[in-house]
């Protein structure tokens, strides 16, 4: 029998004073923020949070199991890739905010009249310049655009930010963050739960493969015993 050894990979997750948490792998803090990495690579995905809105972090620790097959790179993947790329969002953060907008209906439509995947308003999609919100790359890209408009505007902020993607820049502005609408704090949590989870998926599939052991020479045949008399006890 050959025996497998299972990998740990540690990870860490920021408690902000909101009560929201962000998994990450490092942290390096940089003026008035820290830059929270999702991969060890310095060109890995990153999130600036303010640091003074970071409470503390706590370490995570994970076993790694088998590799999963790499994400298709056509359609709506695709897409998102060369829009995070185009505008230094993070992929897996659009993702997060198209799955909570439209489960990835590029035909969705809300009873405000909120259109496609990122559920842009006609008055945001127009100022963002987009003529056709159901088209998905336009869509991907025009909600990509404001949501980097949005984090630029709250310092890098993310929960700032979804909430005025949500609620507005107006209602953010108001109650100095998330207002203290049931809508909003659920859509907020919900996209931020959905990145946490993608992420800790990628740090479990980027720990080190386990590795398996050479199964343990057999050992030589002992020589005969010699034989024990009835009623000594045998030999240890």
């Amino acid at each position: 029998m050959v025996a497998l050894s299972v990998s740990a990979f540690a990870a860490e997750v920021a408690v902000l004073r909101n009560g929201f948490n962000i998994r990450h792998q490092r942290r390096e803090v940089m003026g008035a923020n820290t830059r929270l990495y999702f991969e060890s690579g310095s060109q890995s995905g990153w999130m600036d949070v303010p640091t003074a809105e970071i409470a503390s972090y706590q370490s995570e620790e994970f076993e790694a199991p088998e590799a999963s097959p790499p994400l298709e790179a056509d359609g709506i993947p695709g897409l998102v890739e060369a829009a995070s790329d185009r505008h230094q969002v993070d992929a897996d953060l659009i993702n997060s905010v198209i799955k909570a907008e439209s489960g990835f209906n590029p035909r969705a439509r809300s009873p405000k009249g909120a259109q496609g995947l990122m559920q842009l308003m006609p008055a945001t999609a127009s100022k963002l310049g987009v003529k056709d919100a159901y088209e998905p790359g336009v869509n991907i890209e025009g909600g990509t655009r404001y949501l980097r408009q949005l984090l630029d505007q709250y310092q890098g902020d993310p929960i700032k930010a979804l909430a005025a993607y949500n609620a507005g820049p107006g209602r953010v502005q108001q109650y100095q963050g998330v207002p203290p609408y049931r809508e909003t704090r659920n859509y907020v949590r919900r996209v931020i739960t959905d990145f946490n989870r993608k992420k800790v998926a990628q740090q479990k599939t980027a720990a080190p493969a386990p590795r398996s052991r050479k199964p343990a020479k057999k050992p030589a045949p002992a020589k005969p015993e010699p034989a024990v008399a009835e009623g000594a006890p045998p030999r240890q």
